[in-house]
Formats: C-alpha cells, sequence, structure tokens
C-alpha cells in the first residue's frame, strides 16, 4: 500500500510505503492544542476531530518481503561484501545437475569441518540450495579457499577462480568414483599446427582446454569469435618459420578442434588492456549469441582431420553471466535455465526472479541503444547511450548429452552423515528462529539458595553473595500463575512447595545484588 498522509491546513505533510516490515508511520511533531480547539481552523466540528487522509493502493514488488523460493522455486547465495561474481558461477556449476551429483559422490566425513574441506563445504552449500527454504551463505566454502574478510570485499578474476575451483575438486576426486567427472563434462581439445607451404613438413601440438576464451572486439557474434579463433597466420619474409632438417620455411599456422566437451564454457573477453591509453578497459560491444549454437557449421571449419564427424556438436545455451559496470567495478549475476526449458531465471546474489528470453540474450548483448524521442515531429538526432551490463561467460550444453547432464539428484545421491549433519543444522536453526520469535513471551528467573551462598564463600568474587551465572535459572512463560513456577522449582531442584520462600533481589550501585524483601503469601498467590 503507498499511502500519503496530508494535513493541509497545518501543512504537514509526509509519504511512507507500508509493508510487513515498515508498518507504522507517523509525524515527528504533535499538532499545539491551541491549534486543535482553535475554531477557525475547521479540525473541531461539533465536538468531533475532523482528519483527512488520502490513501492510495498499489503493487510494488517489495524486495525485502519477496519470497524467491515461494515465487521460482530456487533461492539465492549471499553477498560477503563483494562476492557476486563467485556466487553467479556457484549457481551456473549448481544447476549442471551431473555436477551437483558428483560433488555429493565425493568421498567426506562426519569428522570433516566445512570450514577446512572444500568438497564437504560444497557439499554443504549445494545442498543447502537444494533445500533451503532462503538463501545461503557462503562464509564456509570461502574459509575453505583459504580467503579471509579482506579477500571477500575483493572482485576476484571469474576465470581464475572457475579453474582454480575445477582443478581443486578434479585432484579431490582422484582415487574416489567420481574420478574424471570435471574431464568429462569441462574438457575439450584442440590441435595447434604449423605446415609448410613449399615442403612436406607439419608439426602439431594437442592440448586441453577447460573454457575457450573469445574475442569480442571485432566480432559482432560467436561465430565471427570461432572464426577468429581458427583463424589461419602466415609465417613468411621476416617470420618464417624453422622446420627441422628444412631450414627456414613459408608456412601456415593455426588452431583446430580435435572435440568439444559436453558442457562448453565460453568466457568472453570483455575486459583487455589498451596500450594506447595503458590500462585495462572494458568493452562495451554489441556482441551476439545464439540459443542454439552449432560447431559443425560450414562442413566442420572449426574441426581438426583427428575430429570425430559422428559427434554431432549442436549445443544449446543453458547460462549467460553479466557484468554490469566498468572495469574497475560493478555487479555480476546470471540468468539460467536450469530445466533447458523456455523459462529463465536470473539469479542475482540472494533474489531469484523469472525472466524472458529477451531479458536473458537480446538486452545482454551489449552495445549501444537509442532513446526514444520526445517529439518526433522534429528532425533530432537521436540520443545513443553504451550498455554497460552485457555477457563475459557463456554455458553451453550438447543436445546430445543433454539427457545425461540434467539429470534427477534427489537424496539417494547425498551422503548419510551430511544429511544428518546438515538436518541437525536446519533444526536447529529453527529452533533459535521459533525461540527469538517466542521471546516477548518468556521471561528468565534465577533462583540463589543457601548452597550457591555457601560455595560462593571464599571465592575469587567477593563482592556478590552469589556467583549469578552458576545459580539454576527457568525460563518460563510471562502468563503462568506464580503457584506453578514454585512446583517447577520444586520439581528442578527437590526443594517441596511447602519449604519454598522467595526474596526479590535489588540491584545496587556498584552492580551487586542483596536479598531486599520476601514476597508475601497475598502476591505469591496473584502474582505471574
Amino acid at each position: 500500500v503507498c499511502n500519503n498522509l496530508l494535513a493541509k491546513k497545518n501543512a504537514y505533510e509526509t509519504q511512507h510505503q507500508f509493508s510487513a516490515r515498515e508498518s507504522d508511520w507517523g509525524f515527528t511533531s504533535f499538532m499545539p492544542l491551541s491549534e486543535l480547539y482553535n475554531p477557525s481552523r475547521g479540525y473541531l466540528v461539533n465536538d468531533t476531530c475532523v482528519i483527512e487522509a488520502e490513501v492510495a493502493v498499489c503493487k510494488v514488488v517489495d524486495y525485502w518481503s519477496y519470497d524467491s523460493k515461494k515465487e521460482t522455486g530456487y533461492v539465492g547465495l549471499k553477498n560477503q561484501g563483494a562476492t557476486c561474481y563467485m556466487n553467479s558461477l556457484l549457481q551456473t556449476l549448481y544447476h549442471i545437475p551431473y555436477f551437483r551429483k558428483a560433488v555429493y559422490h565425493m568421498p567426506t566425513t562426519e569428522n570433516d569441518m566445512p570450514s577446512g574441506s572444500i568438497p564437504l563445504a560444497l557439499q554443504s552449500l549445494f545442498y543447502k540450495l537444494q533445500y533451503n527454504d532462503s538463501s545461503v551463505s557462503t562464509k564456509e566454502l570461502t574459509k575453505s579457499f583459504g580467503w579471509d574478510m579482506h579477500d571477500s570485499f575483493m572482485q576476484h578474476d571469474v576465470q581464475e577462480l572457475n579453474r582454480v575451483l575445477s582443478e581443486k575438486l578434479e585432484d579431490k576426486m582422484k582415487g574416489t568414483v567420481v574420478e574424471g567427472t570435471i574431464q568429462q563434462l569441462f574438457e575439450g581439445h584442440h590441435m595447434n599446427y604449423i605446415e609448410c607451404i613449399n615442403v612436406d613438413f607439419k608439426s602439431t601440438r594437442k592440448e586441453s582446454f577447460y573454457d575457450l576464451q573469445l574475442d569480442v572486439k571485432g566480432c559482432q557474434d560467436v561465430y565471427a569469435s570461432f572464426d577468429k579463433y581458427v583463424e589461419v597466420e602466415r609465417l613468411e619474409g621476416d617470420n618464417k618459420y624453422h622446420a627441422e632438417q628444412h631450414g627456414l620455411q613459408d608456412a601456415k599456422k593455426g588452431v583446430l578442434f580435435i572435440d568439444f566437451p559436453p558442457v562448453l564454457q565460453l568466457q568472453l573477453k570483455r575486459f583487455e588492456y589498451d596500450f594506447m591509453r595503458d590500462t585495462m578497459v572494458k568493452i562495451n560491444d554489441r556482441y551476439e549469441f545464439p540459443l542454439q549454437l552449432d560447431l559443425d557449421r560450414d562442413d566442420g571449419k572449426y574441426l581438426s582431420p583427428d575430429a570425430d564427424r559422428n559427434v554431432r556438436n549442436l549445443y544449446t545455451l543453458h547460462s549467460v553471466l553479466v557484468h554490469s559496470g566498468g572495469v574497475h567495478g560493478g555487479h555480476y549475476y546470471a540468468f539460467i535455465r536450469p530445466t533447458l526449458s523456455d523459462q529463465w531465471f536470473k539469479f542475482d546474489d540472494e533474489r531469484v526472479t523469472k525472466e524472458d528470453a529477451k531479458r536473458a540474450l537480446e538486452e545482454q548483448y551489449g552495445g549501444e541503444e537509442e532513446l526514444p524521442q520526445t517529439n518526433p515531429g522534429l528532425n533530432n538526432t537521436p540520443f545513443k547511450f553504451t550498455k554497460y551490463s552485457n555477457a563475459y561467460m557463456l554455458v553451453y550444453i550438447r543436445e546430445s548429452d543433454k539427457d545425461k547432464i540434467i539429470c534427477n539428484v534427489d537424496e539417494k545421491d547425498i551422503a548419510e552423515h551430511l544429511r544428518i549433519r546438515l538436518e541437525k543444522d536446519r533444526e536447529e536453526k529453527e529452533r533459535r528462529k521459533k525461540e527469538k520469535a517466542e521471546a516477548h513471551l518468556y521471561t528468565i528467573i534465577k533462583v540463589a539458595r543457601d548452597d550457591d551462598l555457601t560455595a560462593q564463600i571464599g571465592k575469587d568474587i567477593y563482592f556478590d553473595l552469589v556467583d549469578h551465572d552458576k545459580v539454576p535459572s527457568f525460563r518460563i512463560q510471562k502468563q503462568m500463575p506464580f503457584t506453578q513456577f514454585k512446583e517447577e522449582v520444586a520439581k528442578e531442584l527437590g526443594i517441596p512447595t511447602q519449604f519454598q520462600r522467595f526474596w526479590l533481589w535489588a540491584k545496587r550501585q556498584n552492580h551487586t545484588y542483596r536479598p531486599n524483601r520476601p514476597l508475601t503469601p497475598q502476591e505469591e498467590s496473584s502474582k505471574q
């Protein structure tokens, strides 16, 4: 509800949007009674106070009351300060179910601590993303990286983080049932070659990759970047190639792909070093990427002669990771199709929202956008502005592998010790939440006995008659009759109610307590 309170005659005006969190609102000063009783002011009519309030009702999405789980079925990740880049990457990896299942199957034990074990911290994080009703903290995971608070407030390179995380998981998976999962999902191979033009000599070298860095500058789309990636370079003149047994020769040099992985990660080179300005710059040029990517196009021009032509390299877009801002800072978020359906979701730290395909694709191409003209009839030059929000990483899944990769992941894939540990954590969290919500209904009563006074004699704390941290305490409902409280004391301390006599203690100026006066029988019978 949007509210606009207006007391016109007294010139008091305020605006407030009411919500569950902001249900109360008022003015900071009162109207003088003389104003209220003044007949000329019109507030009092026939001994009735007249107040006018104008209330407008409008539908506004309240960020704080928005429930991502309820609206989308997914939950977000909390930002530790500058960890949005990591959150977008983690959400992307989590929503590759085959990867998530492999993480769950990594061997961990109940004796491991998440803050000291990357596998357990990632298992815990994924479990909470799958089963929690609210956003999830990444602190345990960053601690397992060895990061401190300083690291959490620094934006690290996403590609570097992705590679380091993959390498660490790959190493931890060795010798386990999930050994080789990282390679099976993300590893492809290309061939670097140099081939002489005038003599029969060719040098080749096979290399693996987990992601590909594609040029954005000078390329209109992903296909143009792949064309540039496999572009043939001529080695001639002063740049001739020295071939074994053939001396300096004219040659051609290039790269061709032997195979592509089931999950293809494309890093778009949005950040480059500008030699003219001697600084890093962000490339905000328009750069298009398709919903379906065909890497067998033009009779397989990206493939080496050794490539298996029976594998169909047709990919569908799974994730679009976006950077909004400039080279020195900004914000990261991700658009993901978790099940490769037509429905996209935006994962922006704690908040997850449903989005349409245009928002996830076309609006992340970058480039310039024209503002609509205010006076179309005039020959105004249209105003263009650069869009600083654009894609910097794309994740594609091969069509022939999608049924294997977009698989079911349920509780049987999660180690029993992990389920028990996290269920206990969740129950404890719910207990504390409930306790906090009901705190106003309860009070704490501390009961000091003769034995507690005796135990204090000769101790280091001389000023108080008892050690208040050690005396028995009772958490009771404020509405509980005092006679019932005495029964609780009898049950807990073994002192029959007829032998109980209660004194009120008073706090003194030196912050110690002394018995003040006993409760009367009438007070005990009437008190709550």
